[in-house]
């Protein structure tokens, strides 16, 4: 999963951002991205796709990556998905994301910066990047963004269940599931849901 990163690397990059997000899909909550700077790649834990691996792997694995890494978040509410739309939301994470990452960098010269992008999406952070189709499953960093991104937001949902226990967020996390479906017809909608989504 290092194919990217050593390509860069004989580019003269050193500064190599995983850059992933969490929560496209869902019908409440935020969308959310995370930004990984790996300062080792060697790790304990299993480190993959964040959907391949379970709950418990992701949890094990999230603060070895943070040990390891330079790395920032992105979050972008439920209001602002229904205002701009879900891929422009995505977008504004991903850059939230990368430049909290580069924040933590200061003084660090950019031209040795390279963003690893997960899918076909092009970011205006002023850095050179490389966009990769299931780059989650092909790249180290990719993935370990996707696990920061996607234990972030899972955290964020099981807060949210507290809220809202009546939708069930700690267990579909706010994805169009039966019972979630089935709690929005009961109940209505809730603060955090998405209106402009059309199964909503």
């Amino acid at each position: 999963m290092l194919y990217y990163e050593r390509q860069l690397k004989k580019k003269g990059f050193d500064v190599i951002i995983g850059v992933d997000e969490a929560g496209r899909g869902p019908l409440a909550g935020p969308v959310v991205a995370g930004a990984v700077s790996l300062l080792s790649t060697r790790f304990k834990n299993r480190i993959d796709d964040s959907k391949k691996l379970s709950p418990r792997q992701r949890q094990a694995a999230f603060p070895e990556i943070l040990s390891k890494s330079v790395f920032g978040i992105g979050i972008v509410d439920e209001k602002t998905i229904d205002r701009v739309n879900i891929l422009v939301a995505t977008h504004m994470a991903m850059e939230q994301a990368v430049f909290s990452l580069i924040e933590k960098l200061k003084g660090t010269d950019k031209r040795r910066m390279h963003l690893l992008i997960d899918g076909d999406i092009s970011l205006k952070t002023g850095l050179p990047f490389w966009p990769i189709i299931k780059g989650d499953a092909k790249s180290k960093s990719i993935a370990c963004a996707s696990i920061i991104a996607k234990v972030t937001r899972d955290c964020i949902m099981s807060l949210y269940d507290k809220l809202y226990p009546q939708y069930g967020f700690i267990r579909h996390k706010g994805y169009p599931t039966k019972m979630h479906k089935l709690a929005i017809k009961k109940f209505g909608l809730s603060e955090i849901h998405r209106v402009s989504f059309n199964s909503v």
